[in-house]
């Protein structure tokens, strides 16, 4: 009898954690700051409002992974420039306002922090708009009123191509000797003040640290890194630097924790880099089917999952990039930002928005405070977005 109470003992503390997760994760109002479901949706068709079988994100399992608001990228890669990016930009939003249009009892559009409090009083998705890459405004100030006006909520300032007017990160540490001008120009200058004007949040994600220091010494608003995780850990190009998220925090900024393996494991890309050559064949027929990168890689995973899991790094590795950044800089200063849709692997776990309650536990396991995890969930993104719109 005595060799039962044990097994007995362990199985009923697991049901009261399980219990104590879900319950916190259903009164948090959970923010994700960064997913990449309607670039992909134009390409693939796929109809959001219905489960899917692949992708990461539709709204049946937003719902029951608990998302209560979701910033969808807008954007296109350079091949897209003056004459075109701008178009593509509206050509997205025109297809998150049909998804809205379609199941008007499920999602909606929202500008501010009150419109998306009273969204999730009436369990719907509150949807916003991140536009990726400052290339999409073709070098117009009117075309940021143009996508504020559509409901742009942030402007990533440059994608991994820089601008005529902010150097990104992939080119100052790649290309630094043939970038034309590092950081920002006059007329960067101009699109930072039209953005703290209008109360656009100025994302600082994929810029350089030249256009980064350039922005946080003239910026009147707090900043966002929608998508980021900590150079300390893994030294990418594309992850911030401890003084990066220092100056973040005393700006009264967010750095929102992106899921990308790359970002996280500084093994990821060798892995990667040696499944694709042993998949070339088949990488290339995918890239032919879908004309991008991303989706082909997706696809590839998919159907070698088996192998493609193998290198995909534990969830306690992304934890340990978020818990890293609130230990240096406060858990006022982080939040979500997954880059669902956006890449071909996450760490084993979270496959899809199903899966956000994970984090939820792993937090609860560090004994991070409810406050705290329900600050990091989304009180903090609230906080910021309010602090650029001003309600």
């Amino acid at each position: 009898m005595k060799k039962l109470l044990l097994p007995l003992f362990l199985l009923s503390a697991l049901t009261a954690f399980a219990q104590d997760v879900n319950k916190i994760h259903q009164k948090a109002i959970l923010i994700d700051t960064h997913n990449d479901a309607i670039s992909n949706q134009l390409i693939t068709g796929a109809d959001l409002g219905k489960l899917q079988t692949t992708g990461n994100f539709d709204l049946p399992r937003a719902k029951t992974g608990g998302l209560d608001a979701q910033v969808f990228s807008i954007w296109c890669g350079d091949q897209y420039g003056n004459g075109t990016a701008y178009a593509y930009a509206n050509r997205e939003i025109d297809s998150l306002d049909a998804l809205i249009k379609r199941y008007p009892n499920k999602i909606q559009l929202v500008r501010n922090a009150a419109d998306l409090k009273k969204a999730v009083k009436q369990k719907k998705l509150a949807a916003m708009i991140g536009v990726e890459g400052g290339h999409m405004i073709e070098d117009r100030l009117d075309y940021i009123d143009s996508l504020h006006k559509r409901g742009m909520a942030y402007l990533t300032l440059t994608w991994n191509n820089s601008t005529s007017w902010a150097s990104s990160a992939r080119d100052e540490v790649l290309h630094s000797d043939t970038l034309k001008h590092k950081g920002l120009t006059d007329f960067g200058k101009q699109v930072v003040k039209k953005l703290n004007d209008l109360g656009v949040m100025i994302d600082l994600s994929h810029p350089g640290e030249q256009t980064f220091n350039d922005v946080m010494a003239i910026t009147t608003k707090p900043v966002i890194a929608s998508h980021s995780c900590v150079y300390a850990l893994n030294p990418h190009r594309r992850n911030l630097k401890d003084y990066q998220l220092k100056a973040i925090a005393k700006n009264g900024g967010v750095v929102f924790l992106n899921f990308y393996s790359g970002f996280i494991d500084s093994t990821y890309d060798a892995k990667h880099e040696a499944y694709l050559t042993r998949h070339k064949t088949e990488f290339d027929s995918l890239r032919k089917v879908y004309n991008d990168y991303d989706l082909a890689s997706i696809r590839l995973n998919v159907i070698n999952k088996a192998e493609s899991d193998q290198f995909r790094p534990p969830l306690s590795m992304l934890v340990k990039h978020l818990d890293y950044m609130v230990k240096l800089i406060g858990a006022d200063h982080v939040g979500i930002g997954s880059d669902f849709d956006g890449a071909e692997s996450y760490p084993l776990g979270l496959d899809s928005v199903t899966d956000y309650p994970k984090i939820t536990a792993e937090l609860l396991k560090l004994n991070y405070s409810k406050k705290d995890i329900y600050k990091i969930l989304g009180g903090n993104f609230i906080r910021v977005l309010k602090a650029n719109v001003g309600h």
